[in-house]
């Protein structure tokens, strides 16, 4: 059992940025795909960015260049740094774990419990 806890979000001006955290108890190692995912309203959830599972750091195109994904082990905790903030990346984020390979679908096991990013001016 991997229990998330998200920290960071809030609300921002166009062009700004935002970084959010998820600490994992335990890390779950290597071979787990660690991802971001977001839901803005009236949407579906979908997959923003992830890494691990044996492969690389991967991104949406609508984020590429702008978020970056990353790991600290010795701190337990996934980051999605964002910039260049857009009020299309409004929504709610979640981090996310599976064991095995990353995939841009949501049938992750593990979740955090979600935190809000708002990108108004």
């Amino acid at each position: 059992q991997v229990q998330l806890v998200q920290s960071g979000g809030g609300s921002v001006q166009p062009g700004g940025s935002l970084r959010l955290s998820c600490t994992a108890s335990p890390w779950p190692g290597s071979s787990y795909c660690m991802a971001w995912f977001r839901q803005a309203p009236g949407k579906e959830r979908e997959g923003v960015a992830h890494i691990g599972g044996g492969a690389e750091a991967r991104y949406i195109n609508t984020v590429q260049g702008r978020f970056t994904i990353s790991t600290d082990t010795s701190a337990n905790t996934l980051y999605l740094q964002m910039d260049s903030l857009k009020p299309e990346d409004t929504g709610i984020y979640y981090c996310a774990a599976r064991p095995g390979y990353c995939y841009w679908g949501t049938q992750y096991v593990y979740w955090g419990q979600g935190t809000q990013v708002n990108v108004s001016s």
